[in-house]
């Protein structure tokens, strides 16, 4: 069962399909840690020039679901409910496997330094328990 579906999400996130890049959070420690859920299918958007013939989910966006499933675990805390977070930085991103249409990527994000309003997480995203991709992500709260 799920800790939150996508209604609940946008109760913490500013974003809306077709930019919110997580269906469900399976877990989360507020302020600590969190595991979040995308299943790519072939209705995403971006697949219709990404490529046609063989259809991937670009880098960067892997990357935006990591930072989206780290702002849920942040903004889920007291002091910044209402609030919004922005990327301060992408470091360390490598890339292993291709995420294509009818996979299911497995977020997991660890906050690693949290400040007054901002902080590191370090993210891990995996298709079927192999790693796809990684990426140390720097954030504020405004």
């Amino acid at each position: 069962m799920a800790v939150m579906e996508i209604k609940d999400i946008m109760n913490i996130l500013p974003h809306r399909p077709p930019f919110l890049l997580i269906d469900r959070i399976e877990e989360i420690v507020e302020g600590e840690k969190i595991v979040a859920i995308k299943n790519v299918t072939m209705n995403e958007p971006y697949f219709v020039g990404h490529f046609p013939q063989e259809p991937v989910m670009p880098g960067v966006l892997i990357v935006e679901a990591m930072a989206q499933a780290g702002a849920v675990a942040v903004l889920s805390m007291d002091k910044f409910k209402g609030k919004t977070a922005y990327f301060g930085g992408i470091d360390k991103a490598k890339f292993r496997k291709k995420v294509v249409p009818g996979d299911t990527l497995r977020i997991e994000v660890e906050i690693i330094k949290l400040k007054l309003n901002a902080g590191i997480g370090k993210g891990i995203a995996y298709v079927d328990g192999k790693k796809a991709c990684e990426a140390e992500i720097t954030f504020l709260i405004g």
